[in-house]
């Protein structure tokens, strides 16, 4: 089992995306046998990553950063959005939209705050507002451009400033 191991994490990937972005437990079940491993085992794995979902989440399947970096730029008000927009509860699939929302600790994109991850892609420089549209667009199956909302290019400043010198 010892090289076996080491493809849990992609089968469970691979499980996750061919089932509409959650792992049922029959599959758990399947990748066990398939590795000659218990069921248990894989199920330990399963439940300790946070980017494998258990439960149905829908088609979208939000979440919200509100590591410190996040929350000082607004990430609660985004919170705030989708409690209004997706559903009350965090994981509480949202049929008529499709989708779910959590809340997650820093997913790395903190120069870009606040930001939110669906799916694999990464939305940055939200605000309430922005949140707001994306969220109702589920309805209608779309989605904007992924990265930044506000129009900057990667990481570049919001003031133009290339330096912390103050007349350099």
């Amino acid at each position: 089992m010892s090289k076996k191991k080491s493809a849990v994490m992609p089968l469970l990937y691979l499980a996750q995306k061919q089932n509409n972005n959650w792992i049922p437990l029959a599959a758990i079940k399947l990748i066990a046998d398939t590795l000659n491993t218990t069921y248990i085992k894989v199920y330990e794995i399963a439940t300790f990553y946070s980017m494998y979902n258990l439960a149905p989440v829908g088609k979208y399947f939000v979440q919200v950063c509100t590591t410190t970096p996040c929350m000082i730029r607004g990430s609660g008000k985004i919170v705030d959005t989708c409690k209004k927009i997706i559903s009350k509860k965090q994981g509480e699939l949202n049929q008529d939209l499709n989708s779910s929302w959590i809340e997650v600790e820093c997913l790395g994109a903190c120069v870009n705050a606040p930001m939110v991850q669906i799916n694999n892609d990464y939305f940055e420089d939200l605000t309430d507002k922005k949140a707001e549209e994306i969220f109702k667009g589920f309805k209608e199956g779309r989605l904007p451009r992924f990265g930044s909302q506000s129009g900057r290019k990667g990481s570049e400043p919001t003031s133009n400033r290339t330096t912390l010198l103050k007349n350099a």
